[in-house]
């Protein structure tokens, strides 16, 4: 407000409390209610605007109230206020008769405070209302004297202060004002929003002169009045370092304003080009998106059920609320849309499109797909109403051409939509995209644009085998589950497992019987139940499946529970997600895919059969081109929506109601009593889990010893569990490849998580990353029968916990059994007691679960033993592959791994069989410090007792058993014996699997990026003799600490003496980069500690307490410009998840990643059983977790990184025709080729990290957290704001490492 404008209301504030002192007032109760409500407007705040306060009425006829002195001295104090602010506002003006004053707001800090006034204080336009104002000024709330009184003290105290820089200021002031600039340069320094106080004048302009006179008249006369003497030269330092900061202030603003025309200079550029729309667009979903989706899966689950008056009916019940309607997008309607299509129900598709208006919404695509479909069914329809229509969708700037190239479409839905054109536009033909897109990546621009040379590998097998073998995998994924032999069923069959068998038989039998019963009654309770808000009825969702596909799903959970038990929430997700496999496959089925599938892959295999012509596509473009030669018909990418977390949960839980309440069994099957009941076999009840309670199903101890006393032999699996019988699909898009029918993930993510997928549908740039899977799940195995033979046979005796074979719970020690009330027993006896048996419990459970792990596993490697095999990959957020299958693949346990063979054999070739040597020598852990040749050597001086194990390796010198990967190093060994005795070992045909590790990946990857010389040194990326091991190297620094501070007489120095090694350090090393944490370093070397038996126990704490700092202090000498990186990785997704987002990133490969991690909130399904707490770590509309967002940055960017690298690797290796698979930084191939994969993993390395990684990574958080914010926004938090633009602008320097180097590497990855 003006000056003029607060001097008028001081003095009506001045008659106001006059008038107040002359007539008292009463208390409350001696008047009536309407004066007090208007005395309650009396006392307004004096942030209100000028207007409310002059109509603001108050009655002198209430008589005052004994506690009245107190609004009185508030208004006084607000007196001295405006007067304090009166006195500044003199000082501002300069020239009060000739100019006119504007006053800009500005933002809070980032500018040059004007003399005698505070930032917070400074007056704003007229009609310029602050915010708070806004939002408080209309409430009639009480004043509060005191934050006045506390802004008048410290603007008094600041008045001093202030004054002293007025002389620096405004002569800098002036020089600027002084110097000429050009029309583009103006405000040069200021920031986007912010504004200054600005002299205009009204008559005439002022000349130059005439301002540095006034300015210099005035600083003159303001300094006269400051203090001399000490104070004086006191304040001058401090006028002097405040100038300083200043300066810099003002240096980083021009700063950020070129930051800023850069980054608009670089998004429009980015715009032009047709970068993704991800770089600007917000992928995170609507605040609605869960219940959006929740809708849509009930829609679709009632049209799938053959219920579409349900479904209708709750369309209209949801319209008709004008909240609930707010949550209907314009999917829904389609949904409905689509189904009166296929009756060809054109007035029910006339009144949808009455509702789509009404609620607001643009039909979109699908939208006229449906109407147009339901035109083309109506054999007399006139091609009026069908000419309208397609008049319409013009009109809505949707055309035809893309309703056929982005709609997808079911059973015979294309073929109407076009009879319906046809009847417009007899000779219309969809246009056929032919043209296969490539990544634009520059790491891949030579590998899709020049093909000369390439040979991709073809299988060994003929188009008719692979077509045969199609057939078998979808007949068994259409069952959705497999029944197979347990390697346990070698075990002779006893009387009493007959028995029990039978027994078990016949239970589950009537068991099959109840439950149906159960599941139909239920269904025609919930059938007459209305949903009740965002609630929805179960029963569409039990009516998907028949129901004695229900009952076996429930039997079989039945089987599958362990004698412990298992939360409630767990086994009602999983009920609830093989119910939806099931419906997915049967929807497929239902929607006419499978024929069309059936005819594409007959042809698919052209590419990858032996007996074939060479093709010169990628599998995913020989797809992509088969795809649209295939037009008519229904569109393999399905759109069925995917259930939201919260439906399998709530579905599973009440099927897991009904199988408490009805599944029951007599008490006395197996011992006979005289009261003989009926008993429940599943109890539900609740057990502590850290602080939380949760529920727990658990058998009753009768299921549990006849299923323990059956030992059934067979296992029965979901079919996805199973390796491919056949080559998986191709990925062609993230909705369509892996299993034949099967739903998968392209990227796995946290059950509920979709910004990833609405990323990834949003990028058009992924096709490297898409060949790379492809290529990884094209690679044919086969199983080690005769290693697989002795695995077993261990497996069925005792097992082994030294060989990694879990042994039988006849193994695990017995539950001792004491009773509680025992009084022979003290307390510290019956505490101690109390343990062991919780102990005892524990053992048992995790023995449990780890003899069923490995019978799983044993048993799929049993099953699959005659057979070649497939596994079809897909990857995680971060970018990381991983096989599709999750209890039997290549990135399982040494067990898993040593029975896996390549299905292609390659003969060993001049140099295979040092190959096999040298990789036999990294099995066993030893001569990590050697060389090669050094390596071979040693491998040649025990041929003895390598030929030992390959014949008796249960009853000979068990020389293998001592290798870090004994089995692999067993199966190495049988390779090698095999070799060696052939007639010439450069043609033995091998396949076995000879990997290459990198040497501490992380760690070289940081100081690739960071272009460090002694970092990369110690991680072999530079040339060496001999193998750095950078473990050894940190263990060694840690030494020499020690024995520095053990000379100075610290005691924990001493202790430790003699037990600082590499095994102690390493993996605190190899973690490190990975954003382990002090603490966590600190538990992994006290378990280390902990297992030296020598070790003083009563030192563990201290020790590794004292080694985890030694370890770090260690790492940051020798990694320094590592250390950088992380810091600078860490506080970028600090200040980003503080603004208010999650981090995201792009690789070079173009795969976009974002960090998943948000604030907890806790979403309770309610449930006749029992409320479940859910907790839901992913939802967008939480804030993100600031801690996990900055920890989790660095070692998921550097995963990033390996994972691009292992698919650069690998698309190379495969256009040179090698066989390559890979377990994150360890690569295999057969020994043939070894050398030429490790020439094509360096090559990849560099051409990776010559790219400016870091700073591309810059500039997209720039463009993505600093671009396109609105003024509003950046002056709100402008702090925070020009913190976070000039430390993502900030890249880390790097050295000057040659990475050309890192070819000439021979231990890069050995």
């Amino acid at each position: 407000m003006s000056l003029t404008r607060i001097c008028a209301f001081s003095k009506r504030l001045n008659r106001r409390i006059l008038t107040e002192r002359t007539f008292p007032r009463v208390s409350n109760a001696d008047h009536c209610q309407t004066c007090l409500t208007l005395r309650k407007g009396t006392v307004r705040r004096i942030s209100e605007t000028p207007l409310l306060l002059q109509q603001s009425h108050f009655s002198p006829l209430i008589p005052k109230r004994e506690d009245g002195k107190k609004p009185v001295l508030e208004q006084t104090h607000l007196l001295d206020v405006l007067e304090a602010r009166i006195q500044q506002l003199q000082y501002d003006v300069i020239d009060g008769q000739h100019a006119k004053v504007h006053f800009l707001q500005a933002p809070l800090s980032g500018r040059v405070a004007q003399p005698g006034t505070s930032p917070k204080s400074i007056p704003r336009e007229k009609g310029d209302i602050p915010k708070y104002q806004q939002t408080k000024g209309a409430t009639k709330s009480k004043s509060e004297p005191s934050r006045w009184m506390e802004k008048l003290q410290q603007e008094r105290k600041n008045k001093l202060t202030k004054r002293q820089h007025l002389q620096q200021k405004m002569k800098k002031n002036v020089k600027e004002r002084l110097t000429p600039k050009s029309k583009a340069s103006k405000g040069s320094l200021m920031l986007p929003g912010t504004s200054h106080k600005t002299v205009s004048t009204t008559v005439k302009k002022t000349a130059p002169d005439t301002v540095k006179m006034k300015v210099a008249s005035f600083v003159a006369s303001t300094a006269n009045t400051m203090p001399k003497g000490r104070d004086n030269q006191d304040q001058a330092l401090s006028a002097e370092r405040q100038s300083q900061s200043d300066f810099d202030s003002a240096k980083e603003v021009a700063e950020v304003e070129e930051l800023e025309r850069r980054l608009n200079q670089q998004v429009d550029e980015l715009m032009s080009s047709a970068q993704p729309k991800n770089l600007r667009e917000n992928s995170e979903r609507g605040v609605c998106g869960d219940i959006q989706l929740n809708i849509l899966s009930y829609l679709e689950a009632c049209v799938f059920a053959g219920h579409i008056e349900r479904a209708n009916s709750f369309l209209l019940s949801q319209h008709r609320i004008i909240s609930r309607r707010k949550l209907l997008n314009i999917g829904a309607y389609n949904v409905i849309m689509r189904a009166w299509a296929k009756k060809g129900a054109s007035n029910q598709i006339g009144r949808i499109f009455i509702l789509v208006e009404e609620a607001g919404l643009e039909p979109n695509l699908r939208s006229y797909c449906a109407a147009l479909e339901c035109l083309g069914r109506n054999t007399n329809c006139s091609p009026s109403v069908i000419n309208r229509c397609l008049s319409q969708m013009k009109e809505d700037g949707l055309s035809v051409e893309d309703l056929f190239s982005q709609c997808v479409f079911r059973q015979d839905e294309r073929d109407m939509v076009l009879k319906a054109v046809h009847t417009i536009h007899p000779d219309y033909q969809p246009a056929s995209n032919t043209s296969n897109t490539h990544c634009n990546s520059p790491l891949v621009q030579e590998f899709y644009t020049q093909r000369e040379g390439h040979q991709y590998p073809k299988l060994d097998f003929s188009q008719e085998e692979l077509q045969e073998r199609f057939g078998r995998q979808l007949r068994l994924e259409q069952a959705c589950t497999i029944t197979i032999d347990s390697v346990e069923s070698a075990k002779p069959v006893t009387e009493n497992m007959a028995k029990m068998r039978q027994l078990l038989a016949e239970q589950r039998s009537q068991w099959q019987k109840t439950l149906r019963q159960a599941l139909k009654d239920s269904k025609v309770i919930l059938a007459s139940t209305k949903s009740r808000g965002s609630r929805l009825n179960l029963y569409p969702y039990l009516c998907l499946l028949d129901d004695r596909e229900y009952v076996d799903i429930m039997i079989q959970s039945v089987s599958n529970l362990s004698p412990s038990g298992e939360s409630l929430q767990f086994l009602a997700k999983d009920l609830g997600t093989r119910v939806y496999t099931k419906y997915a496959i049967r929807q497929k089925k239902h929607n006419q895919m499978v024929e069309k599938l059936s005819s594409i892959y007959r042809t698919y295999t052209e590419l990858l059969a032996r007996d074939t012509k060479k093709i010169d596509f990628l599998p995913r473009e020989h797809w992509r081109q088969l795809e649209t030669e295939h037009t008519s018909g229904p569109s393999l990418q399905g759109d069925e929506t995917q259930w939201p977390f919260i439906v399998p949960v709530e579905l599973g839980t009440y099927m897991v109601d009904l199988m408490v309440k009805n599944l029951k069994i007599n008490s006395d099957v197996l011992n006979a009593a005289y009261n003989r009941k009926f008993i429940p076999i599943l109890y539900h009840m609740y057990t502590f889990r850290s602080t939380r309670q949760v529920g727990f199903i658990k058998p009753h101890p009768i299921l549990t010893q006849i299923q323990q006393e059956a030992m059934e032999t067979k296992l029965t699996f979901d079919s996805f569990v199973m390796p491919m019988l056949s080559p998986p699909l191709p990925w062609t898009s993230v909705k369509f490849g892996a299993y034949l029918l099967t739903p998968t993930k392209l990227m796995r993510t946290l059950d509920g998580a979709t910004q990833h997928e609405l990323l990834l549908e949003q990028c058009q740039n992924i096709q490297a990353v898409l060949d790379s899977l492809n290529q990884l799940g094209n690679c044919a195995w086969r199983i080690n029968k005769p290693l697989l033979d002795i695995i077993i046979s261990i497996f069925n005796d005792r097992g082994s916990e030294k060989l990694d074979i879990p042994p039988p719970l006849s193994e695990a020690p017995k539950v001792p059994n004491f009773n509680l009330h025992d009084s022979s027993f003290t307390s510290s006896e019956k505490a101690h007691m109390k343990k062991e048996v919780i102990k005892a419990k524990k053992k048992c459970s995790e023995m449990h679960s780890l003899r069923m792990d490995a019978l799983y596993k044993l048993s799929i490697a049993n099953h699959m033993r005659d057979e070649i095999f497939w596994f079809p990959h897909n990857m995680d957020f971060r970018g990381r592959t991983y096989p599709c299958p999750p209890y039997f693949n290549h990135l399982g346990s040494d067990v898993n791994r040593a029975v896996l063979l390549f299905a292609e054999g390659k003969p060993l070739g001049p140099k295979g069989l040092d190959w096999l040597k040298i990789h036999l020598v990294n099995l066993t852990g030893l001569k990590k410090r050697s060389s090669l040749q050094g390596r071979l050597e040693y491998a040649n001086s025990i041929m003895e007792d390598v030929l030992d194990s390959a014949d008796n390796p249960l009853t000979g010198k068990k020389w293998w058993m001592a290798a870090d990967e004994p089995w692999q190093a067993l199966g190495c060994c049988m390779e090698i014996a095999k070799a060696v005795r052939s007639p010439d070992p450069t043609r033995f045909i091998s396949h076995f699997p000879v990997h290459q590790d990198g040497s501490c990946n992380g760690l070289q990857h940081y100081a690739a990026l960071g272009r460090d010389v002694i970092g990369a040194t110690s991680v072999n990326l530079m040339p060496c003799d001999l193998p750095q091991d950078v473990y050894s190297s940190v263990a060694q620094q840690v030494e020499e600490f020690r024995m520095r501070d053990a000379e100075k007489g610290l005691k924990i120095a001493q202790v430790l003496e003699g037990f600082i090694n590499r095994k102690v350090v390493k993996q605190t090393v190899m973690t490190v980069v990975y954003g382990v944490t002090r603490y966590g370093g600190r538990l992994q070397i006290e378990k280390r500690l902990k297992e030296i038996d020598e070790f003083p126990k009563e030192y563990v704490w201290e020790a590794s307490h004292y080694m985890v700092r030694q370890v770090f202090s260690g790492l940051k000498e020798m990694f320094t410009g590592t250390r950088e990186i992380q810091d600078w990785l860490t506080d970028s997704a600090r200040l980003i998840s503080k603004s208010g987002r999650t981090v995201e990133w792009v690789t070079p490969l173009g795969l976009p990643i974002i960090q998943p991690y948000h604030r907890s909130r806790t979403q309770v399904l309610r449930n006749s059983m029992q409320d479940i707490n859910l907790q839901i770590s992913h939802d967008t509309k939480e804030r993100p977790d600031t801690v996990k967002q900055k920890n989790a940055f660095p070692p998921n960017f550097i995963h990033s990184l390996d994972s691009t690298h292992m698919m650069l690797t690998a698309l190379h290796c495969y256009s040179a025709g090698l066989t390559f698979v890979s377990v994150h930084d360890c690569f295999w191939t057969h020994a043939l080729t070894v050398d030429t994969m490790n020439k094509v993993c360096r090559e990849q390395f560099v051409a990776l990290h010559s790219q400016p990684i870091l700073q591309q990574l810059s500039n997209f958080l720039l463009q993505k957290y600093c671009c396109g914010l609105p003024v509003e926004v950046k002056n709100k938090k402008y702090l925070e704001y020009r913190r976070l633009i000039l430390l993502l602008a900030k890249v880390p320097k790097t050295g000057d490492l040659d990475l050309q180097r890192v070819k000439e590497s021979t231990f890069f990855f050995s």
